[in-house]
C-alpha cells in the first residue's frame, strides 16, 4: 500500500495479488491497522484502502505493535514487578537493553524510508 500513491483507495485484492497473499489474510492484518488509525478503509464497489496519514510518519514500530502487539523480549523488559527474581536476575539487564534497541531500530525508520529504498537504484535484494 505504501508504493501506490498516498491517499489513492486500492482494493485489498489488488494490495493481496501484488505481494503474493491471500486477500483474506490481509483483510485480518487492516483489522489491527484501521483501529490503530494507520490505515483507513472505504466500503463499496470503489472502496478500499489508504494510509491515514503520510508514509513519511507513519513509523515500522507503529505497524509492528498493531499487528503483533507488544515488542518486548519478555514482561520484565518493562515491568519489574512480574519477576520473582529481579533482584538478582542476570539476565533482565540485557532484556531490557534488547527491547530498547528493537524499539529504536523500528520507530527511526519511516514507511517513506522502505519505499525509498524499495526504489533505490542500488537496492538490495534479499532471497531465501
Amino acid at each position: 500500500m505504501a508504493l501506490l500513491s498516498e491517499g489513492r483507495l486500492t482494493s485489498a485484492k489488488t494490495i493481496a495479488e501484488s505481494i503474493n497473499m491471500s486477500d483474506g489474510y490481509l483483510e485480518q492484518l487492516f483489522i489491527p491497522l484501521r483501529r490503530a488509525g494507520i490505515i483507513l478503509g472505504a466500503r463499496g464497489p470503489q472502496g478500499g484502502y489508504h494510509p491515514a496519514r503520510s508514509i513519511a510518519e507513519i513509523k515500522v514500530g507503529d505497524v509492528l505493535r498493531a499487528v503483533e502487539g507488544t515488542l518486548q523480549p519478555t514482561e520484565c523488559a518493562t515491568d519489574t514487578d512480574v519477576c520473582p527474581s529481579r533482584d538478582f536476575c542476570m539476565s533482565r539487564h540485557t532484556w531490557r537493553e534488547l527491547y530498547a534497541a528493537i524499539t529504536d531500530c523500528v520507530d527511526s525508520i519511516s514507511l517513506k524510508d522502505l519505499v525509498d529504498a524499495y526504489y533505490a537504484p542500488d537496492r538490495i535484494e534479499y532471497n531465501i
